[in-house]
């Protein structure tokens, strides 16, 4: 196989200085085929420059160096299954090989010296005490979506076949290189089969009923409604397996009513609406569940919708190396070729969680953060129906309508509107960074923009929203009406006579300050003209509303 065809895989590039000759340190070459045989197994491209992804010109592989160090990397590890290496040849003419490193299904891989390190996002790390029973624990979950069962690809009904291979095919996230493949090579490309033999995860995509009730602990949701006195109301399980995940998502999107429920929020004459729950936040929440489900675990996700919460719980705990204090920038994938096909079929971003999103539209909506509970056999994530106050979510509406804000920015401003004043230690805890340096990039554009100012200096130093912003925000939301466009006006006055029909002119102008009164009655005529309005009375008793 050639180089561009790994592109959703686990791999690693390598220099050849850093594998042959001099400068080669084959025992850190050992600690990266151990992380990825704890992981999910990978690629070792070895005489590629990281920089370019590309072998350099005219390089040549001697192929007795080659298979000393795949016999080398053997006798440096344990528990890593390591084939034997392949020899390539670049489009360029350079020779390059790879190496493919097999996951360990049962045992835990370690180096020859007893050290056991594993894959966290794009990272080695190694894993000790309690880490390394999760790892223990975890095993089987790494490698559920890529056992084999006894189900020929010829059992599989053919529309779901192509209904899958459509999707794929339709896709703006999928290359052309793969759209080009035949039918059942779109499916082995995405480890639906193998020798024909389908995968759990191509049961998961491809099989009926019957074959999903074979997997272990198929995908299984709840959808519980509770009153205000936290009673259950109305319950929805789905429980027999008719549907893949995206059919589920789509399914449980269509009847969960009550997460679609808003609120009114005055905005001077103008009213916004609020969702309790944003739908790009649901959805990001529930792909997540589906995404990061231990598929070893017996237990159904529970969506459960209280009067003033949301709560999603999915079997199994975060995956290892993620927490509730890192979970906003760690990447790390619990089910890797699931996340592949969300990621093909625009259901989610294949890199990360989807948290920097959920924080983002958090913000906006001047809502808390999630709230993460957290242990070996579950996660429950909370998040909460009410924003925080009126005047954070004016000051954060007024901010994105008036400036160009990136997502970080939007986090950030969320948090620091939500505190009014905030030291640059809590700031960075709050958005999970380390050091200063990283916070730097969230908010440094805020301060150019002048959107922030700071008080005092080094640890002392404190963040807020500039106050002439805020002064100039209150002169925003009550602008002096006399040389506003009339198309602005008929707005106000639609949206005065929703809130306060039957009104006479005078008294619509008395909810308008510095209107010129002769310009609304011209305004108020036309409409009447129009038949956007009615009227009713006579002379000074004459009232107006909105025409049916």
């Amino acid at each position: 196989m050639k180089l561009e065809e790994y592109e959703n895989s686990t791999i690693e590039y390598k220099s050849l200085k850093k594998v042959v000759g001099k400068s080669a340190n084959l025992k850190e070459l050992a600690k990266t085929c151990v992380c990825l045989a704890n992981a999910q197994g990978g690629y070792l491209f070895i005489g590629i420059e990281d920089r370019d992804k590309l072998p350099p010109k005219e390089q040549k592989i001697n192929p007795e160096d080659m298979n000393k160090v795949v016999k080398t990397l053997r006798s440096l590890t344990d528990g890593v299954g390591l084939v034997n290496p392949e020899l390539h040849t670049h489009d360029n003419g350079a020779e390059y090989f790879m190496i493919q490193i097999y996951p360990s299904k049962q045992l835990i891989a370690t180096t020859s010296e007893g050290k056991v390190f594993m894959r966290v996002g794009d990272e080695c790390v190694p894993i000790k005490g309690e880490e390394l029973t999760r790892l223990a624990h975890e095993k089987g979950a790494f490698q559920w979506e890529l056992v084999l069962k006894k189900i020929d690809l010829s059992q599989i009904e053919s529309k779901n076949i192509q209904k899958f291979v459509d999707e794929i095919r339709n896709s703006s996230r999928v290359s052309a290189f793969i759209k080009e493949k035949s039918d059942e090579d779109i499916l082995e490309y995405y480890r639906l089969h193998e020798d024909r033999f389908l995968t759990n995860l191509g049961i998961l995509w491809l099989g009926d009923f019957k074959q999903r009730s074979r997997l272990n602990y198929p995908l299984t949701v709840q959808y519980i409604v509770y009153n205000e006195n936290e009673e259950k109301v109305r319950k929805v399980e789905w429980h027999f397996n008719q549907f893949n995940p995206k059919e589920l998502l789509l399914e449980i999107e269509r009847e969960a009513i009550e997460l679609t429920y808003s609120f009114e929020i005055s905005d001077g004459l103008f009213r916004k609406e609020i969702r309790h729950y944003n739908k790009d936040v649901i959805r990001e929440l529930l792909i997540n569940a589906f995404a990061h489900k231990s598929y070893t675990i017996s237990g159904d996700i529970f969506i459960s919708v209280y009067s003033d919460r949301l709560e999603i719980q999915s079997p199994g705990g975060l995956p290892l190396g993620v927490t509730k204090d890192n979970i906003l920038h760690q990447r790390q994938r619990r089910n890797p070729k699931l996340i592949d096909t969300f990621t093909a079929m625009n259901l989610m971003e294949g890199e990360g969680s989807g948290y920097d999103l959920i924080y983002e539209k958090l913000s906006h909506d001047a809502k808390r953060f999630p709230v993460i509970e957290n242990d070996i056999n579950y996660v429950n994530i909370t998040i909460y129906a009410n924003i925080i106050d009126n005047e954070t979510l004016h000051i954060l509406y007024f901010l994105g309508e008036h400036y160009q804000l990136n997502q970080k920015e939007i986090i950030a401003l969320g948090v620091i509107v939500r505190e009014k004043k905030i030291s640059g230690y809590d700031l960075a805890k709050i958005l999970q960074l380390k050091d200063d340096d990283r916070l730097r990039n969230w908010i440094d554009k805020l301060i150019e923009k002048k959107i922030l100012i700071t008080e005092g200096k080094t640890k002392g130093l404190m963040y807020m929203v500039n106050p002439k912003i805020l002064a100039s925000m209150k002169h925003d939301l009550k602008p002096s009406l006399k040389t506003m466009e009339e198309h602005v006006l008929r707005a106000l006055i639609i949206e005065d006579l929703k809130a306060h029909p039957k009104s006479k002119i005078s008294q619509i102008q008395s909810r308008m300050d510095d209107l010129d009164l002769k310009y609304l009655r011209g305004v108020v005529y036309k409409m009447r003209d129009e038949g956007i309005l009615s009227r009713d009375g006579i002379r000074s008793n004459m009232v107006y509303f909105i025409a049916k």
